[in-house]
């Protein structure tokens, strides 16, 4: 058979299943990658007094060579006997049994297994004769090591957090969460990338019929690759149309496991620290670890800060021009004298003076992330004195409306979680326009408009605000405060329907 008909017919898909023939296989192979020198495919024979060829197929840097020389190839070049009597699946059972000392053996019987196989770590042993190969783990533990959030620091708690490689992240969880009940179901999706998904739950406390929606969702996606959960993220939430986000996410394995104890899913993909967790709650976004490691009284004063900020961080411009511009009798007469001296020489109405600061701090904000780690932070702490203080003293804008760009600067910073934060940044936007519009109604509108949103909002069926909307006076205890961990006995009602009560005794 010629290069090009085998190319052919792996493009028809007609060619799926091994043939007995090696070089036919080793053959289908070369031509299927393209001759990649990666992949690295080494023919020798085994056996005494009758030898038999067989190819071991791996790829270069995602296989451990140590383990293929010392537990497979050492291993099988060991002498053993071959008559003409034996069979080629004698002969496999014989590797099996008595030969391959690796943790993990698996048949192949398909070419799209095969390379499924190989470029996800394995080593492939394939024997002439025989229309199915031997799958041997030796993937490479060449990953990034455990290292320290960096996006969810906290003073007191742990200081490990996800890597990149899959099985290191279901571990952590895993050394979290001693119980048989943590199962596991796994997906592989995208028909280019085969990433590796991983959905974790507690069975027994997460709800079967969220458990069986999750599955679902997961399956329907077509898509060629997965390079990140935030693909997932888009292709399973509810809705599309939102700027909140509905699915959570976390590089933490104590956050990761709380959430698991309270009912809900995990969605782990294979090439990410970032975890994400369905469903999602509106109060999940301004929760941090921290909350649960210290006193109580500590945690509800430090989450009443939180909630405080978000209000500030999204309405304070607005406020700020709407009362200028339409409401001075509310404000204070020195204030106002005050205020007004200090824009008494800016040429633009408050709205552009305030759109001009959000938009240049915004941009100061994206440099900062994007510049080199050593000077990314002196360049925007810098840049934002130097343009403030410029501004100012050029009469471009007040003094005021840096304190108000500031202070929501400050507290768009309050968010554990780096989601919502982006929602609330945008959202100040279009609440400034109203307010140029129309004022403190203009103001008052859009909070109602957004209030609704939220409102009609869903998790994979479970209502985003809840506790508060609807109302559960029980989930109150760990909503806007927390209370005493001894009084934390029972589990989200909308979301764990089963076993409600925490502990034995249920």
């Amino acid at each position: 058979m010629s290069n090009s008909e085998i190319d052919n017919l792996l493009k028809n898909k007609t060619i799926t299943s091994l043939s007995t023939s090696l070089p036919k296989n080793i053959k289908t192979i070369k031509n299927s990658i393209g001759n990649s020198n990666d992949i690295i495919i080494r023919e020798f024979l085994i056996g005494k007094p009758i030898e038999v060829p067989i190819a071991i197929i791996y790829t270069d840097g995602l296989a451990d060579n140590t383990s293929i020389t010392d537990f497979i190839l050492e291993s099988i070049i060991s002498d053993f006997e071959v008559t003409s009597d034996t069979t080629s699946q004698e002969i496999v059972d014989r590797l099996k049994t008595y030969c391959l000392t690796v943790g993990s053996i698996k048949n192949v019987s398909d070419f799209p297994t095969l390379f499924n196989a190989i470029l996800s770590g394995e080593t492939v042993l394939l024997l002439e004769g025989l229309a199915i190969g031997i799958s041997t783990s030796t993937k490479s533990s060449k990953d990034r090591s455990i290292t320290e959030p960096v996006t969810e620091a906290v003073i007191r708690g742990p200081r490990e957090s996800f890597t990149e490689t899959l099985r290191t992240n279901t571990a952590l969880i895993r050394r979290k969460i001693k119980s048989p009940n943590l199962w596991i179901k796994t997906r592989v999706i995208g028909e280019v990338t085969q990433t590796e998904i991983a959905i974790m739950y507690i069975n027994g406390i997460a709800n079967e019929k969220i458990v069986k929606e999750v599955l679902k969702r997961l399956d329907r996606i077509d898509i060629d690759g997965i390079l990140e959960s935030g693909y997932i993220e888009q292709l399973i939430q509810d809705s599309k149309f939102t700027i909140f986000p509905t699915v959570y996410n976390s590089e933490r394995p104590d956050v990761i496991a709380g959430e698991l104890l309270e009912g809900k899913i995990a969605i782990l993909v294979d090439g990410t620290p970032f975890v994400l967790i369905v469903p999602a709650l509106f109060t999940s976004f301004l929760q941090s670890a921290e909350d649960y490691y210290q006193s109580a009284f500590v945690s509800s004063f430090i989450r009443l800060i939180r909630f405080l900020g978000i209000s500030l961080a999204l309405v304070a411009p607005s406020l700020y021009i709407s009362l200028t511009t339409f409401h001075q009798e509310m404000i204070p007469t020195r204030l106002l004298i005050s205020i007004y001296a200090q824009r008494e020489g800016v040429p633009f109405p408050a709205f552009v003076e305030a759109l001009i600061m959000e938009i240049a701090f915004e941009v100061l904000r994206e440099a900062g992330l994007r510049m080199p780690r050593m000077i990314g932070s002196a360049i925007s702490i810098v840049g934002t004195l130097i343009i403030g203080q410029a501004a100012v003293e050029a009469g471009i804008v007040s003094a005021a409306m840096v304190i108000i760009v500031a202070l929501t600067a400050i507290c768009s910073f309050l968010f554990p979680a780096y989601g919502l934060s982006n929602s609330i940044r945008i959202l100040r936007f279009p609440l400034m326009v109203l307010a140029a519009m129309f004022g403190l109604f203009g103001v008052f509108v859009g909070i109602m408009l957004l209030i609704i949103h939220l409102c009609s909002l869903r998790s994979f069926g479970v209502p985003y605000m809840s506790p508060f909307a609807p109302l559960i006076p029980k989930d109150q205890k760990d909503a806007l405060i927390i209370f005493p961990r001894r009084s934390l006995l029972t589990r989200p009602r909308l979301i764990s329907q089963i076993n409600n009560v925490r502990g034995r005794k249920n």
